[in-house]
């Protein structure tokens, strides 16, 4: 494993450690509102200070890019953090939501951890190395139909500028694939497409922090990411199609017709 991976796989773990052990007393943490249906916890906060004192310990000069406290530093690298992806989910008992740690160097994503404290479930990548779960190779899945497959999605919850759009790219991946899901967690329902779980997955809206780690993850894996036109800016739009080469293509043919301008060029 390389070195700046095995550090964010220790900060990921001690993150981890924090909200498996606050899982068994929901009623008593503070929660404050940051916006329409969008929270944070103590537990969010106090896992992502975990995961920046271990990373800075051993990379003091590194930069920071995390979801609760933003930017610090200047550096080639940059740590990209969500503590708790899937708070909603974490505050209501339902168990799906992860750690999400990256590492993006001179503005290319080297590492990635996903780890999920629920089930114990690593996933790791390291740019040119591979994708893994708990040291086992993940493969994108082999489905060539959209037909046959399984695409995981996300609605829109704080924004709902593009809601008409993204309820008829819904409606159409309905009619076309086998399932869709929805569980609420961006980071894992990434790790779960490089897995080969999912076949593909989009969203519109999202933050670097949500999706940096799984892209590697999904890209390590043999599959493809993209913004809604396929193109390389996903992280700076926040708009996201990902899955294996064959559904990737077919997911961007069930879109185009539904993208407005704004969604073409937006930074949601």
């Amino acid at each position: 494993m390389h070195p700046m991976l095995t550090i964010a796989v220790k900060a990921a773990r001690r993150a981890g450690n924090l909200i498996h052990r606050a899982a068994d007393n929901l009623d008593h943490l503070t929660v404050t509102k940051k916006s329409h249906s969008d929270y944070v916890s103590e537990v969010d906060r106090a896992a992502e200070q975990a995961i920046i004192n271990t990373l800075l310990d051993a990379y003091p000069k590194h930069a920071i890019l995390a979801e609760e406290s933003g930017a610090r530093g200047d550096s080639e690298y940059v740590w990209i953090i969500d503590p708790l992806d899937g708070t909603t989910n974490f505050l209501h008992g339902f168990q799906q939501y992860a750690v999400s740690i990256a590492l993006q160097h001179n503005g290319v994503l080297t590492q990635a951890v996903i780890y999920d404290p629920t089930k114990n479930d690593l996933f790791t990548a390291t740019r040119g190395s591979g994708a893994y779960i708990n040291d086992r190779r993940l493969r994108v899945s082999k489905r060539i139909e959209l037909a046959d497959c399984l695409i995981g999605t996300g609605f829109p919850y704080t924004k709902f500028e593009y809601l008409d759009a993204y309820m008829n790219i819904l409606r159409d991946m309905m009619q076309k694939t086998a399932g869709l899901r929805r569980p609420g967690s961006a980071a894992l329902d990434l790790a779960y497409t490089a897995a080969g779980r999912y076949d593909g997955f989009f969203e519109i809206g999202l933050k670097p922090w949500d999706i940096a780690a799984g892209c590697l993850l999904i890209t390590e894996a043999g599959g493809l990411v993209g913004d809604m036109q396929g193109n390389d800016t996903f992280l700076e739009s926040g708009n996201l199609c990902a899955g294996n080469p064959k559904v990737f293509a077919q997911m961007l043919q069930v879109i185009a017709p539904h993208l407005t301008e704004g969604l073409k060029s937006s930074n949601s």
